[in-house]
Order: C-alpha cells, then sequence, then structure tokens
C-alpha cells in the first residue's frame, strides 16, 4: 500500500493538536452586548456643581390658597408622594378615588425639597422607584397625572441639572432636573399646572423623580433630582413590595397613563375645605 505524502500526516498531526488545545480552553466569553441606547440619549447625567444654570420661581408671600396636584402610589400600605406646594399649608389633603369620593391623609414634608410623602389607611399597588438609577441626557421620561385638574400626560427629554431658586413664600434652593417637553396629549393646551407632583416615568415605567414645575415659554418641565428624590422615599418601599412596571413608548404612554389612573397608581390631590 503507497504511503501517503508527509504534508498529508503532518496537516492530520496539525489538525489533531488544535482540536485538543480548543477542547481544553477555557471559555471566558463575555454576554451579548446590551441593545443601543435611544438615538438621542447622550452622556451619563454628572454630578452637581456650583456652575449649574439656575432659574429663579417667585411665590407670593401670601395665605395659602387651595390647589390640585398629583401623586402616585410608592407602597400597598398607603404611601404616595407629590410636589410639597401641592399640599404645603393644607389642612386637610385628601386623595381622589372616583365618583367624587376622597380618602383624607396625612402629609410629611421633605425639609429641603419639593416632595411630600402622603398616607392613607390602605392603597393600591406602588409604582416601582428607580431612585438611584444612572440618567443620560436626552433620555425620554413620561408625566402621567391631572393636568388642568383633568387626565393627561406629557413627554419629555433630559437637559441636564439647574438649581431651582424659589423667593418669597418657602423661599429656598434645590436642585432640579430639566428637561424639555416634546409632546403631551391630544387637544391639551396651555399650563400645565395640576401635572406637580406627577411621577417621573422612565421606559420601563419606573419613578425616577417627582414633577414640580413649569416654564411654559421655555418649553421646559423641572422635577426633582436623584439627589433630593433618594434621600425623601428611601425605605418607604420595602424589598418584597409587589411591583408590575409596564414598558413606556411614545405610542403607548397614554395607554400606560390611563391605566395607571384608572387603577388609582396615579391619582389626584386636592384641598378640601376646613
Amino acid at each position: 500500500m503507497a504511503r501517503p505524502p508527509d504534508w498529508v500526516i503532518y496537516t492530520l498531526v496539525l489538525a489533531a493538536l488544535i482540536g485538543l488545545s480548543l477542547g481544553q480552553r477555557e471559555n471566558a466569553d463575555a454576554p451579548p452586548a446590551p441593545p443601543p441606547p435611544d438615538e438621542m440619549e447622550g452622556a451619563l447625567l454628572g454630578p452637581i456643581t456650583p456652575f449649574d444654570p439656575a432659574v429663579t420661581v417667585n411665590a407670593p408671600d401670601i395665605p395659602f390658597q387651595p390647589a390640585a396636584g398629583t401623586a402616585f402610589s410608592i407602597a400597598g400600605e398607603g404611601q404616595w408622594v407629590t410636589a410639597r406646594h401641592v399640599v404645603e399649608g393644607c389642612r386637610r389633603p385628601a386623595i381622589m378615588v372616583g365618583g367624587g369620593r376622597a380618602v383624607a391623609a396625612d402629609v410629611r414634608l421633605a425639609p429641603r425639597a419639593d416632595i411630600a410623602v402622603l398616607h392613607t389607611a390602605g392603597g393600591p399597588a406602588a409604582l416601582p422607584l428607580a431612585a438611584n438609577q444612572p440618567l443620560r441626557k436626552g433620555q425620554r421620561a413620561f408625566h402621567p397625572g391631572y393636568p388642568q385638574g383633568r387626565a393627561g400626560e406629557v413627554t419629555s427629554r433630559l437637559l441636564g441639572r439647574e438649581t431651582l431658586r424659589v423667593r418669597g413664600r418657602g423661599q429656598r434652593e434645590e436642585p432640579v432636573l430639566a428637561w424639555a417637553e416634546v409632546g403631551r396629549t391630544d387637544g391639551l393646551g396651555g399650563t400645565l399646572a395640576g401635572l406637580s407632583g406627577a411621577p417621573v416615568l422612565d421606559r420601563q415605567g419606573r419613578a425616577v423623580g417627582v414633577t414640580i414645575a413649569e416654564s411654559p415659554r421655555r418649553g421646559r418641565i423641572y422635577t426633582t433630582s436623584p439627589d433630593t428624590f433618594g434621600p425623601a422615599v428611601r425605605g418607604l418601599q420595602k424589598a418584597d413590595e409587589p411591583l408590575t412596571g409596564r414598558t413606556v413608548t411614545i405610542d403607548n404612554y397614554g395607554l400606560v397613563a390611563d391605566d395607571l389612573r384608572r387603577d388609582l397608581r396615579v391619582v389626584q390631590v386636592v384641598c378640601l375645605s376646613a
């Protein structure tokens, strides 16, 4: 029988050695890369600095005037979050639960931020919180609530940090986030008054802050920053809290907002007359 050429033998031996080597190699491949961010998302939001732009709000130094706003559930046992200025000075704040009915609420005001925590005797399922979630400039947010005292919602894009300076009653300074309004409920024109206290939802349906103010001329919405929102809600949502988030997009955010209001996870806050 004819002997095979040397090159054939060498090729077979080399192939066997390579196969043995690959079979014993450690598999340390990284997992697949995450999906790319939204096309408008940019760098991570940086920390507070003394050079952040400032916006000034004048609060008239007059007796408390009853107002209405929005709140959202953060614990099924009856814990809610709203904007401080909605209920500050109100003797009888209440949560509207439909049919003209209201449930009385106790209030705890955050000391250095436009945030208040309401307490009722029981409540609906909570919204997931992402108080310390890293934020990116350009990322989208959704604000479901009760602008002008009726159901409505807004979507926005994160611009960056600013400092909110309140002059007059309740004078203070606090870090806030500025968002550019890019969409709202069809037919909703004019002011967003009444949206104060609404959750700032990310695309996973998690609350990353509280809506607190607007600048209609500039088309901006101002919300709490993680630096104030995190401490205000720390420990209020238990680790075993049953949470259900829902992906939110520009195509479904109106429907998601309707569901949240229908389930009383996002409600209207009012000040009842004495």
